[in-house]
């Protein structure tokens, strides 16, 4: 729903996006995001589909997620975007999500790129979308999400995955979901079991492709509960991700 310059999508929480404790997980989270972008996008008569017949789309190169808390199962939850500055060939798009008593539970920011698929390079984007795509300049969360995460080259935990058909998005590269889920996976267990991930930064880098051997590579920072991430292929060390998580206790 169209509310002057930013979109609203309500959601009502499932069964099967819920971890253990009855808490949506955090890659639900993302997906969400991703699902109410998509439908602002379809909002403005130029969705992904729209848009895939041109051979263009959209690709995120950096974003941060901050999450207070995770919503319960059946819980309706309601994810506000707008886009808060445009360039020649990438924009800002802001998120806040509130629970059913308007509480935000949690923030998000991403910078993505518009992206000509075929020669896998940034195209400018399409007058017709900036057009009718409004925006203001209010921020989410103020960070600069350009900056670099430096890559670990001395993991203490590490996981390896093999890219497969279902990592590949409609942009014909592995979906930024499937990193989180890679990223995770490295987390030492009495981590993930007794805290909640609050906050994640991360960085695209270069693309991972379909039979490619992924290493998902984590290591403890200073400060507790605190770690830095790095995801590369296995054989040639091309670094695909770079990220930095937040855990919190429940």
């Amino acid at each position: 729903m169209i509310f002057n310059n930013y979109f609203d999508k309500q959601f009502e929480l499932r069964y099967f996006e819920m971890n253990k404790f009855g808490l949506a997980t955090p890659t639900i989270i993302l997906a969400l995001l991703e699902e109410t972008a998509a439908d602002h996008a379809h909002s403005i008569g130029h969705s992904i589909f729209d848009l895939l017949q041109k051979n263009v789309g959209w690709v995120l190169v950096s974003g941060i997620l901050q999450m207070n808390r995770y919503p319960n199962y059946k819980e309706k939850i309601t994810i506000r975007t707008w886009l808060s500055h445009y360039s020649f060939i990438k924009g800002y798009r802001e998120n806040i999500i509130y629970d059913q008593k308007n509480n935000i539970i949690g923030s998000a920011k991403g910078l993505w790129v518009f992206f000509d698929i075929n020669k896998r390079k940034p195209i400018p984007i399409f007058n017709e979308i900036k057009e009718k795509w409004s925006y203001f300049n209010e921020h989410s969360i103020n960070r600069n999400i350009k900056k670099k995460i430096i890559a670990i080259d001395s993991p203490q935990h590490t996981k390896q995955f093999r890219v497969n058909r279902y990592d590949i998005d409609s942009n014909k590269h592995v979906n930024n979901i499937r990193y989180l889920q890679w990223l995770i996976e490295s987390i030492p267990k009495d981590i993930v079991d007794n805290y909640f991930l609050h906050e994640i930064e991360g960085h695209f880098i270069a693309e991972a492709q379909y039979g490619d051997t992924v290493l998902s590579l984590t290591k403890e920072l200073k400060m507790k509960n605190t770690f830095a991430h790095t995801i590369k292929i296995k054989g040639n060390n091309k670094v695909c991700a770079t990220a930095k998580t937040i855990w919190k206790a429940y």
